[in-house]
């Protein structure tokens, strides 16, 4: 068999806590190393959905080229199966150009997903279970689930948020069809060897500084127009039951729409779920291998933390 370390391809990947500052970074690094961008954002994907996601605008892209941002509508579906195919498509195509792919974002089951390659076959002839799991949820409410995962695999409720019921019952599935344990499954995926050659940046900052930077973008969101732009989907006929509208600040306004609560109550909500959103990321990361770590604090500005990275990564793939 050939030597499949002199095989593997490069790849970069940028990742971190919402809010950090991932966007200007990753438009540095392409320019520099000739890098092309897809986007770990399972939000920015969505058409129509720029203020909530903050996703990046053309004039920040700089000529840039990114893939998976604005590329399907919002009642589409998008998990990590589905990135994994288009990450993967998209790869082959910046690699044909002779470019390194840069995968940003701050997803970190989708860069896992196409890092170590993980095997997402599974058997999908019998929904009945799955139904009878929804039927459950929609009858006596989510957490009843989440408590029912807690006790045959508290590792993963741990990890998944009590209302995504979709990963509450794709766990509790993945265990019925099984016997064992999802986060059993994703540890053995995450032991599998790279078929890249790759260097995973993580961006951190200090908590008090990332917060204050959280509450300060969700005050910009308001003042750009969140709930016009939350107006407008609801217009085209998006729903509280779509996964993109399940997206952090798309649920809380329109939960405002209904009277469920006032609309300063769903903006200071949305800054109290990214933060612990933000927190989620930061435990997830920390469990990641060969990751770099960059703290921003420890750079005297973006322009010297820039050209660190730049600096290991031609070191590294000697470009």
């Amino acid at each position: 068999m050939e030597n499949l370390k002199e095989k593997k391809r490069p790849l970069i990947i940028l990742t971190g806590p919402t809010a950090v500052g991932k966007t200007a970074l990753s438009i540095g690094l392409a320019k520099a190393v000739g890098g092309e961008i897809i986007s770990a954002d399972s939000m920015q994907v969505y058409k129509g959905m720029d203020i909530g996601t903050a996703k990046i605008t053309p004039e920040e892209m700089d000529g840039v080229p990114h893939y998976l941002v604005d590329e399907l509508e919002p009642w589409e579906e998008f998990n990590v199966v589905v990135f994994q195919r288009l990450c993967k498509k998209y790869m082959e195509q910046i690699y044909a150009k002779g470019k390194i792919p840069i995968i940003v974002g701050g997803t970190g089951f989708y860069i896992q997903s196409v890092l170590y390659d993980i095997d997402f076959t599974e058997n999908e002839a019998d929904t009945s279970y799955r139904q009878m799991l929804e039927q459950k949820a929609e009858d006596e409410g989510a957490e009843v689930l989440h408590q029912e995962l807690a006790e045959v695999d508290p590792e993963s409720a741990e990890q998944i948020h009590p209302n995504n019921v979709k990963k509450v019952i794709r766990a509790l599935e993945y265990y019925h069809q099984t016997g064992q344990k999802i986060s059993e499954h994703n540890e053995t995926q995450r032991q599998k060897e790279s078929p890249y050659d790759f260097i995973y940046y993580v961006l951190s900052l200090s908590r008090e500084i990332l917060y204050d930077r959280i509450n300060k973008r969700v005050d910009l969101m308001r003042q750009e127009g969140l709930e016009a732009e939350v107006k407008r989907l609801e217009e085209r006929g998006c729903t509280r039951e779509m996964v993109s509208m399940q997206g952090l600040g798309y649920k809380e306004i329109l939960d405002a729409f209904t009277g469920k609560c006032t609309m300063d109550e769903a903006f200071d909500k949305i800054k109290l779920e990214t933060r612990h959103f933000a927190k989620r990321q930061f435990t997830w990361f920390r469990r990641e291998r060969t990751v770099t770590w960059l703290d921003k604090e420890q750079y005297d500005g973006e322009d010297t933390l820039l050209a660190h990275c730049v600096e290991e990564i031609r070191e590294r793939f000697q470009i």
